[in-house]
């Protein structure tokens, strides 16, 4: 089963501090001009130290120092040269993250000890739609957690149907989970977690159509955002392989050293599968796969599977092992497979879906999900 992108996940990323052009801070910066955060934390003595830092484009860039005073009370003010995403923390544990820009006035209020669940934010609307989002997708986290371990020890004991069941609750909780995403993103188009959001937290594989309106959306509404433009870099590249456009060409050898291309199979609904002997997922998924193609290899399905295999031996007992009687092709080039370049693959299990005239119609689907769009489409 697949893991959901959390906020957690980028709160997690390391602090730097030799970044060039820092914003103004210290009580000389104008706070009508500029950002004021004040705060009020319980469980944090006199003296602790509160710190902030610009989410940057792979890191956390160190801006300001606060201390908290015998009240728990703690300040920033400084200018800042956009509208961005913000960590306030105390430690690595407590931390939090706030949407600032200048002229924001924003309110802090929480535990110290147990920031990130008890934080409030008021005075800036982006930092609450933060804090909601932040909420939600928490709540979906544990509801994801509890499932993931009832399938694990449904997959210890080889309860092979109860394991079906759980996997169709967890991409339904998911689905449900970025349809919300989505709703509150279309809802707040001017917001700067908006674009943070699509161009962070939301899969373009899974969801270009809506990526690329979206970024139609913030080219005009917000087109100086450090957010909008990272979106329009990051969708760019990957237009050519794209649901509804024409699938690139593969041609590469089959076992028998014979070329087969991608191409010679048009006329079938065609599943590429991206996978490789020596990776667990997908070895774990085969089973998935084999059934569904079972069941519509004699209605005009096919499957073409692309190994990113260096060894030809492990590639070909793998074959054999999981019963993958469809075609198979591979260059023996493991990550730089001339394929997984084409089609921009970064993980496997990884499968693009063709219609019988070579165009993609759906990405990454598996189990449930694979065998429901192959009846939808194959009626």
């Amino acid at each position: 089963m697949k893991s959901v992108v959390l906020i957690g996940a980028v709160l997690g990323m390391a602090n730097a501090c030799n970044k060039s052009t820092p914003p103004t801070t210290g009580t000389a910066a104008n706070a009508g001009t500029g950002y004021q955060v004040t705060g009020q934390f319980t469980n944090a003595p006199a003296g602790t130290k509160v710190y902030l830092a610009e989410l940057g484009d792979t890191q956390f860039i160190s801006r300001d120092t606060a201390t908290v005073d015998d009240k728990g009370q703690f300040k920033f003010t400084g200018t800042v040269p956009e509208a961005g995403l913000y960590q306030v923390k105390t430690n690595d544990q407590n931390q939090v993250l706030v949407a600032m820009a200048n002229g924001s006035s924003l309110a802090l209020t929480g535990d110290a000890q147990k920031l990130a669940e008890s934080y409030t934010v008021k005075g800036s609307p982006d930092s609450e739609m933060l804090q909601q989002l932040n909420r939600t997708m928490s709540q979906s986290k544990m509801q994801m957690g509890r499932l993931e371990q009832r399938y694990n020890q449904n997959a210890q004991a080889n309860r092979t149907d109860s394991m079906q069941v759980i996997e169709k609750q967890f991409y339904a909780l998911q689905a449900r989970g970025t349809e919300s995403i989505k709703t509150m993103v279309r809802q707040h188009p001017k917001s700067v977690v908006s674009s943070f959001v699509v161009a962070n937290l939301i899969n373009p594989d899974e969801q270009f159509a809506f990526a690329d309106s979206m970024t139609t959306v913030f080219k005009t509404a917000q087109p100086d955002s450090r957010y909008t433009k990272a979106l329009v870099a990051k969708l760019e590249p990957m237009r050519s392989t794209a649901v509804g456009v024409q699938a690139p060409e593969i041609n590469l050898a089959a076992p028998d050293g014979k070329a087969l291309p991608l191409s010679s199979l048009r006329g079938k609904y065609v599943l590429i599968d991206f996978w490789a002997s020596w990776c667990g997922p997908c070895r774990r998924e085969n089973p998935n796969v084999v059934k569904a193609y079972n069941k519509y290899k004699g209605k005009g399905f096919e499957i073409y599977g692309v190994s990113f295999d260096q060894d030809r031996d492990k590639w070909l007992k793998a074959i054999q092992a999981d019963g993958l009687t469809w075609k198979h092709v591979s260059d023996l080039k493991g990550w730089e497979s001339a394929a997984g370049q084409t089609y921009s693959i970064k993980s496997i299990p990884a499968s693009i879906l063709l219609d019988p005239q070579g165009r993609i119609i759906g990405k990454n689907l598996r189990g449930e999900a694979l065998e429901a769009k192959l009846a939808s489409v194959m009626k």
